[in-house]
């Protein structure tokens, strides 16, 4: 397994950072929580879209699916993307297209144009992502420094899921149309602070080519599957069309494969799939973000079907899980510097098990202090734990010059996951609908849902632990770090015990 301490700098004490260093943070932060916060944010709104634009229900479902379709599909390529053209290029332009579509699918009119937005949001997302996290994780050297960016980073992401909620609740009861167009001047001062902090990365010299045919084939098989798990719920897991789509995914996949093994310089390097750490940390990811987008969408249902909670009220019931995950985010790095990513995912996949099955308990008059509040907790401490160490053992140990390929590959697990397992769950409470709809029997249809995320959380922490070492860490020696940014060496600071 690859410890985030076995590196050749050993781990580095705590340092200090320079302004510039956080500053570059600060706007890599910024584009994750948009991206999250946008995700999170438009479901709540979705009622007022509809009426206001005169869409149907299936036509809504695509103003949330067009975003997970473009975010999904072309994660790969926009990992490999920014190692090949430059991640701070890619990274800015990126960004700009999605403040320019954030601002389009605040002022149009039509269905299909605020539809094509949210692609283009999602594409945009696509490339934003993996070259952020890949311009941490190159930024700042592996180790204690980079932990600590990591853990405050990934803490955005959750932090933006959960204030997305909240400001949908609110913004609505104003306007649908601010919901889609704050992400925008956020955006654009994001683009602005980025052209003058963010590190300048050579293009990659050496790659032996463009792998035009991998592009193809694994943004075609990724778009493929996306589109087929999304629409399977609606026209049937067993219909002739999506048996056929998954045939056809499959047979994309297969060349996909024999092209990448071929190719001199892949889309995907097959070989860093044969490290058992980096199977976990895809497969960890997989779990985590399906098992818990799973959980929101029956719990949402929960309290605003049967409880009749409104859109804020259902919003600030999970405010404590995100305010726990914001108030941990300067501390989670130096728990995995003590303990690794492996201890602290299966810690977290435990606290989420544990979470999701108390939530089984709820009824038609919960008190939320005593039976949701608790489940709350719980969600948020294992978010805390495991969003962060995923990313650090999905990139530690990987060179630079594939930090943007490996980055997109988890982006990867953690959209297909939640892609997946969410069609899956409203598969399994479609199928339980009762005929005769009273508040009592469409709670009972919820409970196999909520099992299904419990087992999937349950198989999240079964991968966890078969690679994980019960051996104690040595203790980090002391280096100075330097980041690659001008003038922003770290300076020698004494370990405080």
């Amino acid at each position: 397994m690859t410890s985030p301490l076995t590196t050749s700098a050993a781990a580095s004490p705590t340092v200090r950072w320079t302004p510039r260093l956080w500053g570059t943070l600060l706007v890599l932060c910024a584009a994750m929580f948009l991206d999250a916060l946008d995700v999170s944010m438009v479901g709540v709104a979705l009622p007022s879209i509809g009426a206001d634009l005169g869409l149907s229900t299936s036509t809504l479902q695509w103003i949330v699916s067009g975003y997970i379709l473009g975010y999904g599909g072309l994660l790969l390529l926009g990992g490999r993307t920014a190692d090949l053209l430059g991640r701070r290029q890619v990274f800015l332009i990126a960004l700009g297209v999605f403040a320019l579509a954030s601002l389009l699918g605040g002022l149009v009119d039509s269905g299909p144009l605020l539809i094509a937005s949210r692609f283009i949001k999602g594409l945009s997302a696509a490339f934003t992502a993996p070259a952020g996290l890949s311009i941490i994780t190159t930024t700042f050297p592996e180790g204690p420094l980079r932990n600590r960016a990591l853990s405050i980073y990934t803490t955005c992401a959750a932090t933006g899921f959960s204030m997305g909620l909240v400001l949908s609740g609110l913004l609505t009861e104003a306007s649908w149309r601010l919901t889609m167009l704050l992400p925008a001047p956020i955006a654009l001062i994001a683009l602005a602070a980025g052209l003058k902090l963010l590190p300048r990365s050579a293009r990659e010299k050496d790659h032996n080519g463009y792998d035009i045919p991998g592009a193809i084939l694994g943004t075609a098989s990724m778009l493929l599957l996306v589109f087929t798990v999304v629409q399977a719920p609606e026209v049937g897991w067993t219909s002739a069309r999506t048996l056929l789509s998954f045939l056809a995914v499959a047979v994309l996949l297969t060349v996909f494969v024999r092209v990448e093994r071929r190719s001199a310089g892949p889309l995907i390097r097959l070989g860093v799939l044969r490290s058992g750490t980096q199977i976990r940390a895809q497969l960890g990811a997989m779990a985590f973000f399906g098992s818990y987008v799973g959980f929101q969408f029956l719990v949402t249902l929960y309290m605003q079907s049967l409880l009749g909670w409104s859109a804020l009220h259902t919003a600030l019931a999970f405010l404590p899980a995100g305010a726990l995950v914001a108030l941990s985010s300067t501390k989670v790095g130096s728990v995995v510097d003590r303990y690794g990513t492996q201890r602290l995912i299966a810690a977290g996949f435990a606290l989420m098990v544990v979470g999701y099955a108390l939530f089984l308990r709820v009824d038609l008059d919960p008190v939320y202090a005593a039976v949701i509040l608790p489940s709350m907790l719980l969600i948020g401490a294992a978010c805390a734990l495991v969003f962060p160490s995923l990313n650090i053992q999905a990139t530690n140990g990987v060179e630079d010059h594939e930090q943007g390929m490996v980055s997109g590959l988890l982006n990867t697990s953690v959209q297909v996951g939640g892609a997946i397992f969410l069609a899956i769950v409203t598969a399994v409470v479609t199928a339980g609908a009762p005929e005769n709809a009273t508040p009592q029997a469409v709670l009972d249809s919820y409970r196999p849902g909520l099992v299904v995320v419990t087992v999937v959380a349950a198989a999240g922490l079964l991968i966890t632990l078969t690679g994980l070492r019960t051996t104690r860490r040595a203790q980090p020696s002391v280096v100075v770090a330097k980041s690659t940014l001008k003038d922003t060496e770290t300076e020698r600071v004494p370990v405080r015990d």
